[in-house]
């Protein structure tokens, strides 16, 4: 009997083509528009790679110090004292490293503001220093303590052979040390019908030969059985095409060091399927009895073919 179609939350209908629902990072293929930035400022801040992070933070402090060194450039040389240069350059770079050590409440001592003005200015600067100090050192305490679920997914899922039939499988590993227990998964078989002038998604949650582990030290290959009652069942590699089929993975565990619930989102779409492969061991075990988990080999298969070549088996 085929099961109920249902909308998991990424609509039924929509007009054109889009490359694929999940991106291969876990976001949705989804762009806002009109969205209030000023609110999200702290999303982008903790959800920006390190290197757009630490980028953001170095700009927003030299941006200070070049609107506070012009500031007291601005002003008579003996506003602040010791800032004096033969040339505009060096004065300006002289009122540039006092605003540094103002804003980082460092103050060595050879340079200092001369004057209720000047002392004013540097006292607001201080105090813009503390504050913005404290919300980086929040920003940057929140990145590392944020848990987060780092899966490995394999490359491709396969349409492998399980018992006396077939089955789509796919792969994923810890790519951390952490402990991840109580894994629970769900995979969405995700289908396009109708013609081009109104097209309707359909989603049917696919049933698994196991939605649940205990544990998750090595590797969990997960198995969908193509028996008469899947909706893969008879399909051809066109047919999938044709559906511009994709699978929707959402999977759940608890963080053992965090103590706390992660999540992972991934997706295959059709032409990341493999017909009739099956994967390779990726751990073995080693002289004195330990288990070898090889991350590197998480995605690697066969084809069945004379020889049984490998494939991505690095």
């Amino acid at each position: 009997m085929k099961p109920t179609p249902f909308d998991p939350g990424l609509t039924e209908k929509f007009t054109g083509r889009i490359r694929r629902t999940i991106e291969k990072d876990g976001s949705f293929n989804v762009l806002r528009r009109g969205a209030l930035k000023d609110r999200a400022f702290y999303l982008r801040m903790i959800n920006a790679s390190w290197t757009r992070f630490f980028a953001l933070i170095a700009a927003a402090f030299l941006a200070a110090n070049c609107f506070f060194g012009m500031i007291y450039f601005l002003a008579s040389p003996d506003r602040v004292h010791a800032s004096g240069s033969s040339s505009e350059l060096g004065r300006f770079a002289h009122d540039f490293f006092f605003s540094v050590q103002t804003l980082t409440t460092v103050g060595y001592g050879n340079m200092y503001p001369v004057g209720l003005w000047a002392n004013s200015v540097a006292s607001a600067e201080a105090l813009i220093g503390l504050l913005g100090f404290a919300v980086a050192t929040g920003l940057l305490f929140g990145r590392f303590s944020r848990p987060s679920a780092s899966v490995l997914f394999s490359d491709k899922a396969l349409i492998a052979p399980y018992q006396d039939g077939m089955s789509l499988q796919f792969r994923i590993a810890n790519r951390r040390s952490n402990e991840l227990l109580e894994l629970e998964i769900n995979v969405l078989l995700m289908t396009v019908q109708g013609n081009t002038s109104e097209l309707r998604r359909d989603y049917q949650k696919l049933h698994l030969e196991r939605s649940h582990v205990y544990f998750f030290p090595l590797t969990w290959t997960i198995v969908h059985p193509i028996d008469e009652s899947s909706p893969l069942y008879g399909k051809t590699p066109k047919d999938l095409d044709d559906w511009q089929a994709e699978f929707l993975i959402l999977l759940k565990a608890f963080d053992d060091t965090f103590s706390q619930s992660v999540h992972a989102r991934y997706s295959y779409r059709h032409e990341d399927l493999v017909w009739d492969a099956r994967f390779l061991p990726a751990f073995n075990v080693s002289d004195d009895g330990c288990l070898l988990l090889d991350l590197h080999r998480v995605s690697a298969f066969v084809v069945s073919s004379p020889g049984d070549q490998p494939v991505n088996a690095s």
